[in-house]
């Protein structure tokens, strides 16, 4: 082989060892490029993570915003967002407010009890009743049932008052409500199969629409405001006032004996 040649064949080989590095270069440069993309990205997707996290962290619960949402009403109610909910005849001259949260264990052995006499007061016309719906039993484990009850109990008044008393009386029962520690009412299927139990609520498409759709849950928020705003002093339920006037020194009424002794007084002033 000339010199030449061999000079040649070694040049070419350079000049293939050249190429070969640059086109290296060039792949050991692409990959540097996607591994800094892909950090780009993973820091931006992490700070995007925790700026979600941040959003969702200071976004109110949905009962909380309840407390800001437009408020639709049920029927048979009066006053500001309806909190004012008044069951009884005309001519009664006196008025009965009893405040009480629909988790309260207290309030369900008072509707055990003496719920039969308060309705019957009703009826006969002794008294008017204002009922106060209270959800503090909620804050206890963060719980819902107290606010999901009371915005049943909202539906139920928008059928009847009736239906109202009859279905609180349900919700109180033996049978049906729990214990304190246990947050039955926030399922709506569990409600729906407690109203079904009351003759005008049976499988009432309209009620049972309400529940699922929570159309009464803002009203059971501003409702809830009323027991936390009250000027009557109550601070636990069961409640009675009459004439602005707390029943009993605040101690609950437990039995027929007790609340007819305690409301007949009032009555008489």
């Amino acid at each position: 082989m000339s010199k030449r040649n061999t000079q040649s064949a070694k040049t070419a080989a350079r000049e293939r060892l050249r190429e070969e590095r640059e086109r290296q270069a060039k792949r050991d440069k692409a990959r540097r490029q996607v591994i800094v993309a892909a950090s780009v990205v993973a820091v931006l997707a992490a700070a995007g993570g925790i700026g979600y996290a941040v959003v969702q962290a200071n976004k109110p619960s949905y009962w909380e915003g309840m407390k800001n949402a437009d408020v639709v009403a049920p029927a048979n109610t009066t006053g500001k967002d309806g909190t004012t909910v008044v069951i009884g005849k005309d001519s009664a001259k006196k008025t009965l407010k009893i405040y009480e949260d629909p988790r309260c264990p207290v309030c369900a052995q008072f509707e055990q009890n003496v719920g039969a006499t308060v309705k019957k007061d009703i009826d006969a016309g002794k008294f008017k009743f204002q009922y106060v719906g209270a959800t503090f039993i909620d804050l206890k484990d963060n719980g819902q049932g107290s606010k999901n009850a009371l915005s049943a109990l909202g539906a139920a008044l928008n059928v009847s008052p009736e239906a109202f008393l009859e279905y609180k009386s349900a919700l109180y029962s033996t049978k049906w409500h729990p214990d304190e520690t246990v947050d039955k009412f926030k399922d709506d299927s569990y409600l729906i199969q407690v109203a079904n139990t009351v003759p005008a609520l049976k499988n009432n498409a309209k009620f049972q629409d309400a529940v699922k759709k929570g159309t009464y849950d803002a009203w059971a928020m501003h409702m809830s405001k009323t027991f936390d705003d009250n000027k009557d002093g109550v601070t636990g339920t069961p409640g009675f006032v009459m004439d602005g006037k707390q029943l009993n020194g605040g101690t609950p009424l437990l039995t027929v004996a007790d609340f007819d002794k305690v409301v007949d007084a009032a009555i008489k002033g």
